[in-house]
């Protein structure tokens, strides 16, 4: 599982360091990153093959050749970048991907289970601050 919450430098390459706790055999990316404009937010979503498998079953249930599903699978298989890591564990964003997600350089990199995102820092900070208080009513059950 991808957990907690780091702020990280893109470099001028658009470099990034993984966190080495995301970089294991268990979370399916010791050798890489899968990438791609989130399909849901204004940031990138990056993960292994639990991340293919979350999306690969949502393309499934819809019906072939549906709207929704040539959406999603656009989104989705055509957005993707395979990203290997460097000899010190970093990925380069290709440009545009930076430019769609409006990164920086300075990011925050957010573990989300399954997947993890990178948020451009400000856009983060900004979009924060109301998300505890969804969070708790959601586990409170909606009250």
């Amino acid at each position: 599982m991808f957990l907690g919450t780091w702020e990280k430098q893109l470099d001028g390459k658009r470099r990034l360091q993984i966190p080495q706790e995301f970089r294991t055999a268990v979370s399916g990316v010791e050798l890489g990153v899968y990438c791609l404009l989130a399909v849901t937010d204004d940031c990138l979503e990056a993960g292994g093959d639990a991340l293919t498998e979350l999306y690969e079953q949502r393309i499934e249930a819809l019906p072939f050749g549906s709207e929704e599903r040539d959406a999603l699978e656009e989104a989705f298989y055509g957005g993707q970048r395979q990203l290997a890591y460097d000899g010190g564990g970093r990925i380069t964003l290709p440009e545009s991907l930076c430019e769609a997600a409006g990164l920086t350089s300075d990011v925050v990199v957010v573990g989300k289970g399954r997947r993890f995102q990178i948020w451009d820092r400000a856009r983060f900070v900004e979009r924060n601050p109301g998300r505890r208080a969804l969070a708790s009513r959601v586990l409170k059950g909606g009250e």
